[in-house]
């Protein structure tokens, strides 16, 4: 008998967070006190002005009917008063903003929308896996852009082969970056863009921890003259105002870009719960209230508790300039899956292995800020009793 599975699916490489969290939930049920730095997801609420803002649309019944389209057009100027506030950047609301059901969606639908069967994709690595599993999805075929320590994180595009450039779609960026918490300086978007164009490339820079950084403001590539011609960018709510399950985010830039990836939300989805939007609408114009600032100086203090403790433990960790993340260097000789074993049979501490998000992030473990500044500092204390 036929089997009922799509090829494709054995295409897919195992979901790094699933196997993760199988081996937490196997200690949790054992009684172990597991501390979890692993999926990056925010364990403080969501504020309460969104809370409140939320609670009083869901009460419209106009909010409970189909939200179809690209997003609420109050929504949509709301974006663009936000990206001229913060960036410089002029856009068009009618054309070159797409609402999202949370970035990871806009993420995966994208290379359906831009890539046909046979054609090549750019994708970082270490990198988020829906880079990858939306290409495949889209058949399109993967090449790995290696980002390294000594390149500051960020892809050397001069070591793409000619034969993969002349073939490339499409181009992946992350930053500021996950796993690696590396931030791009504009110099880099720019060396970006002129590459995409001179290839004939689409850029789609993934820019979801852009509002969580500690000292400068990490730059949008759509920042860069004639960026628009070649580029997307995708932000999101989750993680700058605690707002994962809430799935909102957005798409700017190329307009021919986004009006084919609409094509394709159009077909597959309704669009997103308008009180939801109204959320978001609070969300984006109370960017510089009081309590989303302390928020990021709730990571950046657990950020330096977390850096203090593994370099005294003698794991080489730089401190991140921006995102919620640390991505410390594992031990010498230890590789970065016997590295998460270890810690979470020996320390009940969870940790990602870099080798999840390919073979160029073997060596090191990634950990999210998503525990309490105590909590940190107990799950530093533990892993630092363990001989290497």
């Amino acid at each position: 008998m036929n089997s009922w599975r799509a090829e494709r699916l054995s295409q897919l490489p195992a979901y790094l967070f699933v196997e993760i969290d199988r081996r937490k939930r196997e200690a949790l049920d054992a009684g172990r006190d597991v501390i979890d730095f692993g999926v990056g997801d925010p364990s403080d609420p969501t504020p309460q002005f969104i809370v409140d803002r939320m609670a009083e649309a869901i009460r419209d019944p106009a909010n409970h009917r189909y939200a179809l389209g690209v997003g609420m057009l109050e929504l949509r100027r709301t974006v663009v008063d936000f990206f001229a506030q913060r960036y410089g950047v002029s856009l068009d609301p009618d054309s070159e903003v797409v609402v999202l059901l949370g970035s990871k969606e806009g993420i995966g639908h994208l290379p359906t929308a831009v890539v046909n069967p046979g054609d090549v994709v750019l994708a970082p690595e270490p990198g988020y896996p829906v880079y990858v599993s939306g290409t495949i999805f889209a058949g399109g075929t993967c090449h790995t852009m290696p980002l390294a320590e000594r390149n500051g994180w960020l892809p050397v595009l001069e070591d793409i082969p000619a034969e993969v450039r002349r073939r490339a779609k499409l181009m992946w960026l992350n930053y500021p970056n996950n796993p690696t918490a590396a931030v791009a300086p504009l110099s880099f978007f720019e060396e970006a863009v002129a590459f995409a164009r001179k290839h004939n490339i689409l850029i789609a820079q993934d820019a979801p921890y852009c509002e969580i950084y500690f000292n400068s403001p990490p730059p949008s590539i759509l920042q860069v003259e004639g960026a628009k011609d070649v580029a997307i960018e995708f932000h999101s709510l989750s993680k700058t105002f605690n707002m994962t399950g809430w799935r909102i985010a957005f798409a700017v830039g190329n307009r021919e870009v986004l009006a084919a990836l609409a094509k394709v939300k159009s077909n597959l989805d309704s669009g997103l719960f308008q009180a939801i939007q109204h959320a978001g609408i609070a969300a984006l114009r109370g960017i510089n209230r009081p309590e989303i600032r302390e928020q990021i100086e709730v990571y950046r203090r657990r950020r330096d508790v977390a850096v203090a403790g593994f370099r005294e433990a003698g794991w080489p960790v730089a401190a991140p300039q921006a995102t919620f993340y640390v991505w410390a260097k594992c031990p010498p000789g230890v590789d970065s899956m016997t590295a998460t074993s270890r810690v979470l049979d020996e320390a009940d501490v969870v940790v990602v292995p870099g080798a999840g998000f390919g073979p160029a992030g073997e060596g090191y473990v990634r950990l999210a800020l998503t525990v309490s500044e105590e909590r940190t500092r107990e799950a530093v204390g533990r892993i630092a009793k363990i001989t290497w």
